[in-house]
């Protein structure tokens, strides 16, 4: 650290019961962490190079609703701060939502594991460390690891979302609006993605293109782009995340018998080679609450608090429009209840617009090794205030499990800068072996609700069931002839099946029973 840390001993002050003097700038960043309402301990203060468990970093419970970033170089941390900050918002009955990028947070559920490292750290922050597992439920996109299945509808994830786990740009995804407009005026229920393919199949055919003349056609080149990119991700084994059972993201915000907030850990291991796929899921969960939480404004404890890991991956490529949508979810869902914790490399990951609103700071060590990594610390730098410390050194020397930390106080202004040497937290640090995690998932009351796949009847059987029991087509009566029967496309099945042409014939006609879309275009049918 450097000297502008170090204070001569004649400035030092004594700290209100504290057993021993603090120096002024210490004393003076310590003041504004010292809360009077209910709050979580990060930690002790540093300063000159020596931890100060006197003076405890904390943040206000009622603050959580405010937004924040957790950042840092890969090996800082990062993902032992959100179980500390998740351990203690479930002990005082906050909800939490988790995403295990690498599977190692299911721990939160078992107790912790004493050990000499253990010891040490909680000797120098003087931290009363009790062994201790909390009541967590465990998720998998699509059934895909261990967890329960966590399932979405075509219709209720939205064409924006959609366009962007497809890779579409601008044109198309606009046409890919203009599908899902029509399908919700129609009635055709978008469940899954064979049902997706089956309507973009009859809206280009010359049955159906005189449907969407009046609110502006669809290309052939364009549709054929979204058809080919459909067929491109189900053939990366993407299909089994779009279906029903829907999940229900109230199950977010439960609480277990003894008052403690359940926190969901939706594991991402076995699809963290998809960022694009589980990142802009993330997104549509959190879209989702905002969509169907009331209003409640300041409360006095949040009603969920949602880490949004490897957060880059969301505004990577975004476009405008969808980066104005995240803005407006995460200023709007604070008055909901919900706080939103972004965690990635650093703050440049994150737009500047989304991270004005990011009131809590906990900023691990950065890496300066290449002329990027330190454009990057300087622009760090930059987003604190003003400090006591030297940050571009401070933030190059920060040892694992410590932070620098700004938080929002009591009145909403923002705290000192302080260096923090972070809590232990009271789990196990480390995975919960596979069998028992499984175990864990079947004895859960939600997992009888979501395990089984359902196929209800939607687009796509509303599209190409309706060819008479007995009857043989064209290609029935070639093979009884001995030719070889070639197997269809889904655009042959679709505009070869009698239901398409009755469907043409009659759907102008249909009441429309358009859906309500919200910032993300997403759209929910409560059961």
């Amino acid at each position: 650290m450097s000297d502008r840390e170090t204070m001569p001993p004649a400035t030092t002050s004594e700290a209100p019961g504290s057993a021993r003097a603090l120096p002024r700038e210490a004393l003076e960043i310590a003041s504004g962490y010292a809360f009077t309402g209910p709050a979580l301990d990060l930690g002790a203060l540093m300063w000159g190079g020596e931890c100060l468990p006197d003076a405890q970093i904390r943040i206000p419970l009622p603050m959580l609703n405010r937004h924040g970033l957790v950042a840092g170089a890969t090996g800082t941390g990062k993902t032992k701060t959100l179980q500390l900050v998740a351990e203690q918002l479930s002990a005082q009955g906050v909800p939490v939502f988790l995403a295990d990028i690498k599977g190692d947070l299911s721990g939160i559920s078992a107790a912790g594991q004493p050990n000499d490292k253990v010891s040490g750290r909680t000797a120098e922050v003087h931290q009363e460390w009790t062994p201790t597992g909390f009541p967590a439920e465990f998720y998998a996109l699509g059934g895909l690891g261990h967890g329960i299945p966590v399932r979405a509808t075509v219709t209720s994830f939205g064409p924006v979302l959609l366009a962007k786990v497809l890779q579409l740009n601008q044109t198309q995804e606009q046409s890919l609006g203009l599908i899902f407009h029509y399908a919700d005026q129609k009635g055709l229920d978008l469940v899954d993605l064979k049902d997706l393919r089956a309507v973009v199949a009859f809206l280009t055919s010359d049955e159906g293109r005189a449907e969407l003349k009046g609110i502006g056609g669809l290309s052939t080149a364009t549709a054929g782009v979204i058809l080919r990119s459909l067929t491109a991700f189900e053939a990366q084994g993407m299909a089994d995340f779009f279906g029903e059972p829907e999940f229900d993201t109230g199950e977010f915000l439960r609480t277990a018998d003894d008052g403690r907030g359940i926190v969901s850990v939706l594991e991402l291991a076995a699809v963290q080679d998809r960022p694009q796929l589980f990142s802009t899921f993330l997104m549509w969960l959190l879209a989702d609450l905002f969509h169907d939480l009331p209003e409640v404004g300041d409360a006095e404890r949040p009603g969920l608090v949602f880490f949004f890991d490897e957060a880059h991956l969301l505004f990577d490529d975004a476009s405008k429009a969808f980066l104005d949508s995240i803005t407006q979810t995460v200023r709007l869902i604070r008055s909901k209840g919900v706080g939103v914790f972004f965690v990635t490399q650093t703050p440049k990951d994150v737009p500047s617009d989304v991270l004005a609103q990011l009131g809590n700071r906990v900023q691990h060590a950065l890496r300066a090794f290449t002329p990027d990594d330190q454009k990057a610390l300087k622009a760090t730098v930059k987003t604190f205030p003003n400090s006591a410390y030297d940050l571009e050194e401070l933030l190059t020397g920060l040892g694992t499990g410590e932070a620098v930390v700004t938080v929002l106080g009591e009145k909403g202004a923002p705290t000192p800068v302080a260096a923090t040497r972070l809590r232990a937290p009271e789990s196990l640090m480390g995975p919960v072996e596979g069998p028992a995690l499984d175990e864990a998932v079947r004895s859960s009351p939600l997992y009888g609700r979501y395990a089984q796949a359902v196929d209800r009847e939607s687009a796509y059987e509303k599209l190409t069931s309706d060819q008479p029991a007995g009857a043989k087509g064209p290609d029935e009566m070639k093979e009884a002839a001995g030719a070889p029967k070639a197997k269809p496309s889904v655009v042959e099945q679709v505009v070869g099946s009698g239901m398409f042409k009755s469907l043409a014939r009659s759907v102008g006609t249909q009441i429309g029973r358009e859906i309500t879309r919200s910032l993300f275009g997403t759209a929910r049918r409560r059961r």
